[in-house]
């Protein structure tokens, strides 16, 4: 399996981070990619990478909840780092209206310059859109006759826009919102088809059942796994297999993913 989406370097885990690399390794992980956050994020998550390498890979980008009256000295960094060596995605940027609307303006020109530079470097974006699925399928959509490709990570919208996202040239993130009863993903993971899917955890967050409301890690991947086989009705093997072979479409085949 591949965990497409995990904050590793979080201080959440600070004083276990071998025991959780080891577990998700028991599990099946094979790779973790690490989403940036902003400036403050990036010397812990190029530690990770320092200390894991080819195991824990780095995106570069800015999270929208990032995103405040001085985002353009923010993104000044993410153009820095991009230039000077490589990173798997312009990651994590996108949208939110979840926390506050008082800067979604600008959250609209970051996601723009953003990818922007994605297509500049031939690099995937990871997007994400808490709350905001519909404007972000807008922004994604003046983008239809471009070479933009990636991953909504985090999905959480309806089976129609999943399908837009798809057409778009996009994987659907997967994660722990997929085992809530109230997700509300179910038609998605019955009704599209797999191949459009990859495995992700959003570490430390949104853990899936029955670990919900504690610390998530890369291991419990496998547990959304199982859910995409149950509500699909196929063996685990196949869904891990698939999904596998997308998220590598994205992260490790850049010029054949769109």
């Amino acid at each position: 399996m591949i965990e497409t989406h995990a904050h590793i370097y979080s201080d959440q885990f600070k004083g276990e981070i071998d025991e959780v690399i080891d577990s998700a390794k028991e599990a099946g992980v094979t790779k973790i990619y690490m989403p940036n956050i902003d400036s403050a994020s990036i010397d812990a998550m190029l530690e990770m990478e320092h200390k894991y390498p080819d195991y824990c890979i780095p995106m570069m980008g800015l999270h929208p909840c990032s995103v405040k009256k001085d985002f353009q000295k923010e993104l000044y960094l993410v153009e820095d780092w991009l230039s000077k060596r490589p990173f798997a995605a312009v990651g994590e940027m996108g949208t939110d209206l979840y926390w506050e609307k008082e800067f979604f303006g600008q959250q609209k020109e970051a996601f723009t310059i953003q990818c922007d530079w994605a297509i500049q470097y031939k690099l995937p974006v990871v997007i994400h859109c808490r709350e905001s699925m519909e404007e972000t399928i807008t922004l994604l959509e003046d983008y239809a006759d471009t070479d933009l490709f990636g991953i909504v990570h985090c999905f959480s919208g309806t089976e129609e826009q999943a399908q837009r996202v798809i057409d778009l040239g996009f994987k659907i993130g997967l994660g722990g919102v997929s085992t809530f009863k109230n997700g509300g993903l179910e038609p998605v993971i019955k009704n599209i088809d797999l191949s459009h899917f990859v495995l992700e955890t959003d570490s430390p967050y949104l853990a899936p059942v029955p670990y919900r409301g504690k610390r998530n890690e890369p291991a419990y991947i496998q547990l959304v796994a199982q859910k995409i086989a149950d509500d699909r009705n196929i063996d685990i093997q196949q869904v891990i297999s698939t999904t596998t072979t997308a998220a590598m479409s994205i992260f490790e085949n850049k010029e054949l993913a769109h």
